[in-house]
């Protein structure tokens, strides 16, 4: 717990681990199972960048008691305590008023949040209803945190030597307020660090296991004074160093990053924390090329990927999902005989549907998916086609070949470790490309 504070009632500068972070996230629908609670993963995360831990995070109800109750115990023990959800405009949004009673804060009336809301729903057309006006009562003794995205705006506390964060429900509203507006204030306050507390590398295509024991020489070699973590993804594994103790510079920790990615090659992705389809979307901007997909068994979750990335239109010349023969044959050219000899589901069809998508997209790259994601696919079977067989194939300015993988699990699995197996093959070709390196005349194998 803070032992003093500033004159001013504002929390002191304390070293960011040290500080006791707690996070209340309200509303049923998160204990109903009706809404994740990724407020918890992202809000702990962005955290962890900057050198504190998430010492706790408690889901109540939207109950005035229960909040009531919650908030006295953390306020208690926390430095800074941040909330999400409960200061929208309906009758169960209490998160507001019961806070400001346990405070003992006065709601005031704030004109500017007012007029804010009114031009928001004139915008959109929309008739606004009085109810709304509950979103403009605002700490009297309190700052107000804009929200872009939504009516509801944050609201910011400094009080006992603590800080008080409020937040919106909505992700889209609650994420890009944390990150541009309580980051660099809990930063300015010595709450957490002006910059990352570690340097992630990111990788692809080698598990954990073998990624420390490939990179611990290299860390046995600084010595204690390096902390290492590694975190497994889907498609990806990081690697964190840091130096709690501060023996090591930043720049010390840069140069052993720079040293464990030159020894993985091309099983280093990045540093920091883009996404595979970021990583590719970058080399193929660099190189001036377009890429295609087409997707039978990932239903979209391919293109999905790419059009997440700003700017896609740059680089992404478009998708096609096309589950029948039909369509395969109509839209891409895949020649029917083709499909009646080989199957749907076969390495010739993957690299006929990834020329077809080149051709009729034109684009210079173009990635293909095809396979049985699910037990109740016409055509699997325990043999050669069980199910999780995935093909992909990869067409290229150096030529086009295939792959075949095997993916046992439930279909969400098989449809995300298939989008990430086409990614990380795009992005070492791509890496192959950049460096003017011959491509081999054909891969075909089973990756488990």
């Amino acid at each position: 717990m803070v032992s003093a504070h500033n004159t001013d009632g504002s929390a002191p500068r304390r070293p960011a681990l040290q500080v006791r972070y707690e996070l209340i996230t309200l509303g049923d629908e998160l204990l109903l199972g009706l809404t994740a609670n990724g407020h918890l993963t992202f809000i702990g995360a962005q955290l962890g960048r900057r050198g504190a831990l998430l010492r706790r995070n408690v889901t109540i109800t939207d109950e005035a008691d229960a909040i009531a109750a919650q908030f006295r115990e953390s306020w208690a023990r926390a430095d800074v305590i941040i909330t999400t959800g409960g200061l929208g405009p309906t009758c169960d949004d209490r998160t507001r008023d019961v806070v400001a009673e346990v405070l003992g804060q006065k709601l005031i009336f704030n004109a500017a949040i007012k007029q804010a809301i009114e031009e928001r729903f004139a915008r959109h057309g929309r008739k606004m209803t009085d109810n709304n006006l509950k979103q403009a009562y605002v700490f009297e003794r309190g700052e107000v945190l804009n929200n872009p995205n939504g009516t509801a705006p944050g609201l910011w506390a400094e009080q006992d030597g603590k800080v008080l964060v409020m937040l919106p429900g909505p992700p889209n509203e609650l994420q890009p307020m944390f990150v541009d507006q309580v980051v660099p204030r809990l930063a300015a306050r010595g709450l957490l660090l002006e910059r990352e507390a570690y340097v992630q590398l990111r990788t692809a295509g080698v598990g954990e296991s073998a990624l420390e024991t490939k990179l611990q020489p290299i860390f046995d070699r600084v010595g204690p004074a390096l902390s290492v973590a590694f975190c497994a993804h889907q498609g990806a594994v990081d690697c964190r160093v840091s130096s709690p103790s501060g023996a090591l510079t930043t720049s010390d920790l840069e140069a052993v990053a720079g040293e464990c990615a030159t020894l993985l090659g091309d099983d280093f992705m990045c540093y920091g924390h883009d996404s595979l389809a970021r990583v590719c979307a970058e080399l193929l901007r660099g190189q001036e090329k377009k890429l295609a997909v087409v997707e039978t068994a990932t239903g979209g979750l391919l293109a999905n990927a790419f059009t997440e990335v700003c700017g896609a239109c740059k680089f992404f010349a478009g998708g096609v999902v096309c589950c029948s023969n039909d369509a395969k044959m109509q839209l891409l050219g895949v020649p029917e005989c083709l499909l009646l000899q080989h199957g749907a589901v076969s390495d010739e069809a993957a690299v006929a549907m990834a020329t077809g998508a080149a051709e009729t997209l034109g684009a210079d790259y173009a990635l293909a998916v095809t396979g049985f994601a699910g037990a109740a696919e016409t055509g699997a079977s325990p043999g050669a086609n069980a199910v999780g067989t995935i093909f992909i194939a990869l067409f290229s300015p150096a030529g086009v070949w295939s792959k075949k993988l095997s993916y046992p699990g439930p279909r969400p699995t098989v449809k995300v470790r298939a989008v990430n197996a086409a990614l990380d093959w795009l992005r070492r070709e791509l890496l192959r490309a950049h460096r003017g390196e011959a491509t081999p005349t054909r891969r075909i194998g089973v990756m488990q």
